[in-house]
């Protein structure tokens, strides 16, 4: 799910990309406002992914707005004045909107923001969370969470399959689940944890891999359906 932020001085503006956001099921507005003001507090109290941003708004302007963040989010200008667009490319924004903006132009940026923000997670992961070591016959042997399928629990062990092996651990299902990335593995079952790049597809109450088909329980299905139902593509 994308957190988008939209920031207009005008009220049609403004409620024209709520409705856009309104229609794409990976998009979510955490809050919509008039001036920069309000968006600076609406960025220190809500997590925010994308911004599309108006130029011309009074007292502060979109531009001055972006250039003042430390670390701002990604931006989409939004404006009726084509002039600045070298200035905003200048300050990195992901792309520049001329109203009125269509839906097909919108969704286009939108894929882009879609597009870089998978890229950034992915990034974050192999920098920061991509191994870890285990105790497995008596030595130490290292895992990277890329090649994890999903971990299986047995009594006092887990059973880690990945691409090439599987491997027996003496450790307790929920110290397993507080070694991996959250957004990365999905609880399907008591006994099963999944890695949402390994599956293939969903029928049902199975989820599938390349070799292996594991059950969804009754008490995770739900959860399971939202996590998966926050990446779906709407159609159009």
């Amino acid at each position: 799910m994308i957190n988008c932020l939209v920031v207009d001085d005008e009220p049609i503006a403004r409620n024209g990309m709520l409705e856009y956001i309104e229609q794409v099921e990976f998009l979510h507005a955490v809050a919509v406002c008039k001036n920069a003001i309000e968006a600076s507090s609406a960025l220190q109290n809500n997590m925010v992914d994308l911004v599309f941003l108006d130029i011309q708004m009074p007292k502060i302007t979109g531009i001055d707005f972006l250039k003042n963040l430390p670390t701002p989010p990604l931006v989409v200008f939004t404006t009726a004045f084509p002039e600045y667009a070298i200035e905003g490319y200048e300050l990195n924004v992901l792309d520049y909107l001329l109203k009125p903006i269509s839906f097909e132009r919108f969704f286009k940026a939108v894929l882009k923001a879609q597009t870089q923000l998978s890229f950034k997670v992915k990034h974050d992961l192999l920098a920061t969370d991509s191994y870890f070591f285990i105790k497995s016959n008596q030595k130490l042997e290292k895992i990277l969470i890329a090649d994890i399928l999903y971990i299986e629990a047995l009594s006092n062990y887990v059973i880690l399959h990945t691409k090439s092996k599987k491997h027996i651990v003496y450790m307790s299902f929920k110290d397993m689940a507080s070694q991996l990335p959250s957004g990365h593995f999905l609880k399907i079952h008591k006994s099963f944890i999944v890695a949402v790049n390994a599956i293939q597809s969903i029928d049902n109450n199975e989820v599938i891999l390349a070799s292996h088909t594991l059950p969804i329980s009754k008490s995770y299905r739900s959860s399971v359906m939202d996590s998966i139902g926050k990446n779906l593509f709407k159609r159009l």
